[in-house]
């Protein structure tokens, strides 16, 4: 790969920065920090320990909360996806839900099982699973039946069909879904934490609106910003590259 293309993210990073910082000071206000100012908080919370205990919080919530949703979702939508029957049955279900504003589950979530962590947790997973359920529907329509059908006529057993047949065909189909299913959990999560929990990131942006402090908004936005990525490219993209190993490499243009 051309030391360019790796080094393209860093320069588009650094340009954005760097945007940034010209805007702060042209504005010269308190509720447009520079990214100095921002930086200052971020050291200032590291140093007391209170970044990583709350960042700690809203990473386990999000995981205990996309572990529910995958779980659930990709078993709900492999079925729709493979019996026709479910899917008209179940398949205006799933519209409604796709439809139900993420804020109405926070709160009935909230106002039925009281302000608890299974609530928050239980909220959160409610409101990917839809998302789950519609990729893994269309991966599972996707299925080549010519595999499954040689697979049958080689009298395979259901799991050596689902192992060697099915998942590796899915697997784009999961890889989507966890893709995006981060992205949006961990905005709900902060959500979730804003409104009913007293630890987490969400709960220390509402802390720093009620006081006006953008620097502190921002440096804890930038901090959890920050670890999603380095999940994305230390956890997805590598656990993803190795399931897909199987598939023939595109060329680069």
């Amino acid at each position: 790969m051309p030391i360019w293309r790796r080094i393209a993210p860093l320069v588009s990073l650094a340009l954005l920065v760097g945007l940034w910082a010209v805007a702060a000071d042209l504005a010269a206000s308190r509720s447009f920090p520079t990214p100095a100012a921002v930086l200052a908080v971020l050291e200032r919370e590291a140093a007391s320990g209170a970044l990583f205990h709350h960042l700690g919080i809203t990473l386990a919530r999000m995981a205990a909360a996309f572990v529910i949703a995958m779980s659930i979702g990709s078993a709900l939508g492999i079925l729709l996806g493979r019996s026709i029957g479910a899917d008209r049955l179940f398949g205006p279900w799933l519209t409604v839900f796709l439809n139900i504003p993420a804020l109405v589950v926070i709160v009935l979530a909230y106002v039925w099982f009281g302000l608890t962590e299974a609530a928050a947790v239980g909220a959160v997973a409610v409101n990917k699973i839809p998302n789950v359920v519609v990729v893994l529907r269309e991966g599972a329509r996707a299925i080549d039946e010519q595999y499954v059908e040689m697979a049958r006529s080689f009298r395979m057993a259901r799991s050596d069909v689902l192992r060697h047949v099915l998942l590796p065909q899915l697997t784009p189909y999961f890889a989507a879904a966890a893709r995006s299913g981060l992205a949006l959990i961990w905005k709900i999560v902060l959500v979730v934490e804003l409104l009913g929990r007293s630890d987490g990131v969400g709960f220390q942006i509402h802390l720093y609106f009620q006081m006006f402090d953008v620097a502190g908004i921002l440096a804890y936005t930038v901090a959890f910003v920050a670890v999603i990525q380095l999940l994305e490219l230390c956890v997805l993209q590598p656990v993803e590259g190795r399931l897909t190993r199987w598939r023939p490499v595109r060329a680069e243009a």
